[in-house]
C-alpha cells in the first residue's frame, strides 16, 4: 500500500505542476512579470505557511528548533533554485508548456536524482540491489521518454505545413532563448533536491514535535520556497521598474483586475501543491527516497505533454511526430510504474 501511495502522491503533485501555468493563459492586460510574481507570492510565501500550519502542531517551534545551519542551507539552496524556477518560467514562455517543461525537467531529473544520492552515499544501491537496478532501469527509461518527447517537439517545429498557425498558446516563441532558459532552468531547479536534503533536520524536528510522518517534509518548504521567492521578487521588481509596468495594477476594465488576481492565485495554489504532495510522496519511498525526484518529474512531463495536446500545441503534426510524442509519454508512464515496483520490492526484501 505504501508504494501505491507514493506513486499516487507524486502523480497528484506532477499533475499540479504540469497544470499551474494553464490559468495564466486567461490573464489579460498583465505583463509576464506582473502575474509571475503574484503567482509566486501565493505559491512561495502564503501557501507554504498555510500548508505547514495545517499539517503540524507548531510550525514556528519546529523551525526554531532546527539548527541554524540546516535552515540557512535550506533557504540558500532555495535562492539558487529560485533562479531555476525563473528560467523555467521563461523557457515555457518562449517554447510552450510541453516542450519547455520537458527540456527543463529532463536536465533537472538527471542532476536532482544523482547528486542527492551521491551526497547520501546511496549511489551503490542502484547497482548492488535488485530494487536499485529496477530504479536505474526506470531512470534510464525516463530519460529516453524525455528524449522522445523533446524530439517530437523538434519535429513539430520542422514539419508544420506552410501557413499553419504555429504555437497557438505561445505568443513569444523563440527557439534559442527558450532552449537556453530551459536547460539553465533544469540545472538550477535541481537545487530544490539539495534544499530538501539540507532540510532533513527540520523534518526530524517536525517528527519529534508529533507531526504525522507523511507530513514531516512540509515545513521544509517554508524556508526553501521563501528563498525562491527572494530571487524571483528581485527579478520581477527590476523588470517592473525597467518596463514601467506598475500600471498593470490600475486596469480600468470592470472586474478584470480581480479576475487576474484570482487566476494568479489559482496558479500559485496549483504550483505549491506539487511540493506539498512531493513531500508526502517522498516519505513513502523508504531508503530509495532519492528516486522520488525521478518519479515526481516523470509525472510532471507526462501531464505537461497531455496539457500541450489539449491546448493545441501539437496541432497539425504528422504521423511521425505523433509516434515520437506518444512513445515518449508511454515510456515515461513505464518508468513511473517501474520505480513504484522497485519501492515495493525494497519493502519486501
Amino acid at each position: 500500500m505504501e508504494y501505491f501511495l507514493g506513486i499516487l502522491f507524486h502523480s497528484i503533485g506532477g499533475f499540479s505542476s504540469a497544470s499551474y501555468y494553464v490559468p495564466t493563459y486567461k490573464i489579460k492586460q498583465w505583463h509576464w512579470q506582473t502575474y509571475w510574481i503574484m503567482l509566486g507570492f501565493v505559491a512561495w510565501m502564503i501557501m507554504p505557511s498555510i500548508g505547514g500550519w495545517i499539517t503540524t502542531s507548531g510550525l514556528f517551534d519546529i523551525l526554531s528548533g532546527a539548527s541554524f545551519g540546516a535552515k540557512f542551507l535550506t533557504y540558500f539552496y532555495g535562492v539558487l533554485w529560485g533562479f531555476g524556477g525563473l528560467m523555467a518560467g521563461l523557457g515555457i514562455r518562449y517554447l510552450g508548456l510541453a516542450l519547455g517543461q520537458s527540456i527543463c525537467l529532463g536536465v533537472c531529473v538527471i542532476i536532482g536524482t544523482i547528486v542527492p544520492a551521491a551526497m547520501d552515499h546511496k549511489l551503490g544501491l542502484l547497482f548492488n540491489t535488485t530494487p536499485g537496478l529496477v530504479i536505474l532501469l526506470g531512470f534510464l527509461i525516463c530519460l529516453l521518454g524525455i528524449i522522445f518527447c523533446g524530439y517530437a517537439g523538434v519535429l513539430k517545429d520542422k514539419n508544420l505545413p506552410a501557413g499553419a498557425q504555429k504555437y497557438v498558446s505561445v505568443k513569444e516563441f523563440s527557439a534559442v532563448r527558450g532552449l537556453v532558459m530551459a536547460v539553465a532552468g533544469g540545472v538550477m531547479s535541481s537545487f530544490m533536491a539539495l534544499a530538501i536534503n539540507a532540510g532533513s533536520p527540520i523534518a526530524v524536528e517536525a517528527f519529534r514535535a508529533g507531526t504525522q510522518k507523511v507530513f514531516v517534509n512540509i515545513p521544509i518548504f517554508v524556508l526553501a520556497l521563501a528563498g525562491g521567492f527572494t530571487t524571483n521578487f528581485i527579478y520581477a521588481a527590476i523588470l517592473t521598474t525597467r518596463k514601467k509596468t506598475i500600471s498593470d495594477f490600475q486596469l480600468k476594465e470592470p472586474g478584470l483586475l480581480a479576475k487576474n488576481f484570482l487566476l494568479s492565485a489559482l496558479a500559485g495554489i496549483m504550483w505549491y501543491c506539487q511540493y506539498f504532495f512531493y513531500g508526502m510522496g517522498a516519505t513513502k519511498m523508504g531508503q530509495y527516497d532519492f528516486a522520488s525526484w525521478t518519479l515526481h518529474l516523470a509525472t510532471i512531463i507526462i501531464f505537461s505533454n497531455l496539457w500541450g495536446i489539449y491546448l493545441k500545441e501539437w496541432e497539425n503534426i504528422n504521423r511521425k511526430t505523433k509516434l515520437f510524442l506518444w512513445t515518449g509519454i508511454i515510456l515515461l508512464i513505464i518508468s513511473v510504474v517501474l520505480i513504484g515496483v522497485s519501492n515495493k520490492i525494497g519493502s519486501e526484501l
